[in-house]
């Protein structure tokens, strides 16, 4: 892949969007950066709006629940309410309510990532540190308060004890107003190390991610257009900044995948991906930014 040919040329882009019904969009890279929206974000959203166009913004953040990232982003003119996101924090605790409903869980997040178990049964340090402490599953998401060496620790025991090893996501860092962050997907990374225990990861890159986002996508579209043909998840296109998780992870589930020149990733990346054999590949279409993608919507 020549660098000198990116961003794709408009009609290139239109040509590899044709038929696309709904979009997938990453938060931090396509929506904004460093806690500020990517110039022509917030209009690209509106014009999704405006034209009835179906969305989902798909995010790793385990930090903080849905309410408060649709909060945080109407401060900086980004609104989407909170049944528009769908995140690492939020998908775990759905897939925990599936799979382990009644059973006491030790998840490792904020007090507001908590929330979002509602109705679960969260067991807290005390509990965790009891003798003969169980749990069906230990959850790692983010929070730079409760991701402490006697909290990892918990986690730790509770695994050796018999606890599925959970990570909300396997991300190593991400930018922060800061600069460069570690993520907790270095904690899941240890965590699998010291447990000998490969974790079961909930968020992007993982193929349930993906599939479980489109499909209330695609019931969405489904239940507004009057078509004889369903609707199929490659009439849905994932938009993200970073090739791995985003893009590449987005098409092996089925779907589109647009990379787009605004985040963390850019033509290094991209060669690196084509060029690897085992789990590289391309994007369908390369575009500069999320504005570029809905003008080059039918």
């Amino acid at each position: 892949m020549s660098t000198s040919q990116l961003p794709d040329p408009p009609e290139l882009l239109r040509q590899q969007l044709r038929g696309v019904r709904g979009l997938l969009l990453d938060l931090d890279g396509v929506s904004v950066l460093k806690g500020r929206p990517i110039p022509g974000a917030i209009e690209a959203i509106a014009e999704l709006d405006r034209r009835a166009i179906p969305y989902r913004i798909v995010t790793n953040t385990s930090l903080v629940s849905r309410r408060t990232l649709s909060r945080q982003g109407a401060s900086i003119g980004l609104h989407i309410p909170p049944e528009r996101i769908t995140s690492a924090l939020s998908a775990s605790a759905a897939w925990t309510r599936r799979t382990y409903p009644g059973q006491p869980l030790f998840v490792i997040t904020s007090a507001d990532g908590r929330t979002e178990f509602e109705g679960q049964h969260l067991i807290d340090a005390a509990e965790a540190d009891a003798p003969g402490a169980r749990a069906a599953a230990v959850v790692i998401g983010d929070s730079a308060d409760e991701l402490t060496y006697p909290n990892l620790n918990r986690a730790f025991r509770l695994v050796l004890g018999g606890a599925r090893l959970v990570g909300m996501h396997r991300n190593p860092w991400w930018l922060t107003p800061a600069g460069p962050t570690l993520d907790s997907g270095a904690f899941v990374r240890g965590l699998e190390y010291a447990t000998e225990q490969r974790a079961l990861i909930v968020g992007k890159p993982a193929r349930t991610f993906f599939v479980e986002a489109a499909s209330e996508l695609l019931g969405e579209i489904a239940a507004r257009e009057d078509r004889s043909a369903r609707p199929s998840r490659r009439d849905l296109a994932m938009v993200g900044d970073d090739v791995w998780t985003d893009v590449l992870a987005g098409q092996r589930a089925g779907l589109r995948g647009i990379f787009v020149l605004t985040g963390k990733h850019g033509p290094a990346e991209l060669d690196r991906a084509a060029a690897r054999r085992r789990g590289g590949g391309r994007p369908d279409a390369i575009a500069a930014s999320l504005a570029q993608v809905v003008a080059a919507l039918d």
